[in-house]
């Protein structure tokens, strides 16, 4: 399914919501909107089946409910039925008792996908809706019956779901930090967490585990399960990929659910609440892990038992590296992942062994924010003093739904190959570079992403998929090929350090005289404290980076201009920080005013002539 074909099915669906317009608030079209979506959803992929339950229906009568479900999935065919008599052409074919009808319907469901439509509170809006003035229930009853979801694939309802929440999102004002992946975006991920480990994946019969802490709808979960296991593109059809994940939104939670149901998924390995304060999965360990936390949202309402896990376990808990600031908990959801990384062994791995990998998409706050000392410049620290972070993808902007901003794909693991041991790979897929090029004519200079022919929200751009040469199959090349050229950088580990040092001068008297303690030491003036950051490595006349102290930096670069200042060395902090534009940064010389000389005249000629033109 094309992006304008689910935009066009969700647009039908939308359309209902235009009967609820004067009965509700346009923000609480979606407390009926998605319920319905996914109960029409679940009416259609049971639909080939649903009489052949009702038909085996007498048989399980003395069984207990468990039993009945249990029998009843596998004439199903799969993790639930319906064993009401009702589907959405009956509720339709009945509309003096649609409300009593429909509650049957939703009863109906085996216990598992029972509880998710509880979820979302729907009975409160059958309630509701059920008005003898107006026949409100039974239109929007009437309306989805006539949509046909029985052909939509995970991914293709996946795109629908996001694509009504966004809307929803939208009209309630509730849009901020809420970020939904797009698909290519996951696809990246996806082959960049995977393709490293294509020899163990292939392994007849494997079994590997995947989590999302913050979950969504479930899109980033179906399409690393797709990428591995689908039967005609994947890695391994033979494989198996146990998904899980957790959720604190009560909607995607639901829509999450329903769609493990559907694929034959275990729905219990998604939880519902806050993965901060409620981690659902505690103490479970997972091969690969992958997210797009929301960007820039607080944790204010978490911060207590945030605090208190992170100074009374330490790193015996998930936060002992360091808490960020408290509007911005981008980098708690990474910790939280490190958190559940499985044991490692030598490489390369064997079989259920070899630690996890984790690919999370960021905003660019995590790079460089927070000076050193600080809990964001602590907890890189932590990691890249580990060894864990393997490499960073910079992002096109303008490829999310609801924010034009950049980001980036940081790969995370704990089972780095003998080449990568030590060093951390760049990768500017931004496409800056090409835009240039492309300025100048050559149209097909840009590689990395292309212009959508309609744009969704805002996400105007996408990253194609084309092989080695283009989008997602270029990133993955320069990722796997782990070379430098103008879009790869590679890095020791050291190179993103640095020590903040504390440079005083003497306090003077009126007279310029430096006055000192009792020991004789100058006293420092507060007024003429400064700071400086000085890198652990630095590059030598041959261009090459090698280690240098904090001693020969100061004499090289701070007693010349101060011969009278010293270092506090008690204050010394260090500190890490990835400035991703710095390292791509290209000098480009002015232009001359000779030039810029002609191009004005230029321009004045062309001004004329069109004016001559206007007058004649």
């Amino acid at each position: 399914m094309t992006g304008i074909n689910f935009k066009e099915k969700a647009n039908l669906i939308w359309s209902v919501a235009d009967l609820l317009r004067g009965d509700y608030k346009q923000s609480d079209y979606g407390k009926v909107i998605l319920p319905m979506t996914v109960l029409r959803r679940l009416d259609c992929v049971l639909a080939p089946t649903k009489q052949k339950v009702l038909d085996y229906l007498p048989k399980v009568e003395n069984l207990s409910d468990s039993a009945k479900d249990l029998t009843l999935n596998k004439v199903a065919g799969f993790n639930f039925h319906n064993r009401s008599q009702y589907n959405f052409e009956k509720l339709k074919a009945d509309p003096n008792n649609v409300a009593a009808n429909l509650r049957n319907f939703i009863n109906g469901f085996s216990v598992g996908a029972r509880d998710i439509i509880e979820y979302f509170k729907f009975d409160d809006h059958i309630e509701r809706m059920d008005d003898p003035q107006s026949d409100i229930l039974f239109q929007v009853v009437k309306e989805f019956a006539e949509i046909d979801l029985s052909n939509m694939g995970s991914m293709e309802m996946g795109y629908v779901f996001e694509e009504l929440i966004r809307r929803f999102a939208e009209q309630s004002n509730e849009t901020a930090g809420e970020h939904f992946t797009p698909r290519e975006v996951i696809r990246l991920i996806v082959n960049l967490l995977f393709n490293s480990d294509r020899e163990i994946l292939t392994q007849k019969g494997i079994v590997k585990t995947l989590y999302d802490p913050a979950c969504g709808t479930g899109g980033m979960l179906s399409v690393g399960e797709m990428h591995l296991c689908d039967s005609e593109n994947g890695l391994n059809p033979d494989a198996k990929l146990e998904v899980f994940g957790q959720e604190i939104n009560p909607e995607s939670y639901a829509i999450c659910k329903s769609d493990m149901l559907i694929k034959g998924q275990n729905p219990a390995n998604i939880k519902f609440g806050n993965t901060f304060t409620a981690d659902g999965l505690e103490d479970e360990n997972f091969d690969y892990m992958l997210s797009n936390p929301p960007f820039g949202v607080d944790w204010k309402k978490a911060l207590k038992i945030i605090k208190d896990e992170h100074e009374t376990k330490k790193f015996a808990g998930r936060f002992g590296a360091g808490l960020p600031r408290i509007n911005d908990g981008s980098l708690l959801f990474l910790q939280n992942m490190i958190s559940k990384m499985k044991a490692t062994s030598p490489w390369p791995p064997s079989k259920g062994e070899g630690g996890s990998r984790i690919g999370i998409v960021f905003n660019g706050s995590p790079l460089f924010t927070g000076q050193a000392g600080s809990g964001e410049s602590e907890i890189r620290k932590w990691i890249i003093e580990n060894d864990w972070l393997e490499a960073i993808v910079a992002l096109p902007d303008q490829l999310f739904y609801n924010t034009g901003i950049s980001t980036y794909i940081w790969i995370v693991t704990n089972h780095k190959s003998a080449e990568r041991k030590g060093k951390i790979q760049l990768i500017n897929a931004t496409g800056a570079k090409d835009e240039e090029l492309m300025k100048e004519g050559q149209r097909d200079a840009n590689r990395f992403w292309e212009k959508m022919s309609r744009s969704l929200g805002n996400k105007r751009k996408y990253i194609p998929e084309n092989g080695n040469e283009k989008g997602i199959g270029l990133i993955s090349k320069i990722y796997g090929d782990f070379e430098e050229d103008d879009f790869g950088k590679i890095y020791p580990n050291k190179f993103f350090g640095y020590w903040r040092i504390t440079v005083e001068q003497p306090l003077k008297d009126e007279n310029s005289k430096i006055e000192t303690d009792r020991g004789g030491k100058p006293k420092a003036d507060s007024n003429l404290r400064d700071y400086e950051n000085i890198p652990f490595l630095r590059k030598n006349a041959n261009g090459n980076l090698v280690d240098q102290t904090i001693e020969e930096y100061f004499e090289r670069e701070v007693k010349p201009h101060l011969p009278d200042a010293w270092i506090d060395h008690s204050k010394t902090k260090t500190g890490y920080e990835i400035n991703f534009t710095k390292y791509f940064y290209e000098f480009k010389p002015l232009r001359s005013l000779a030039e810029i000389k002609t191009d004005i005249l230029a321009l004045e000629e062309e001004t004329l002539d069109l004016e001559k033109k206007v007058l004649d």
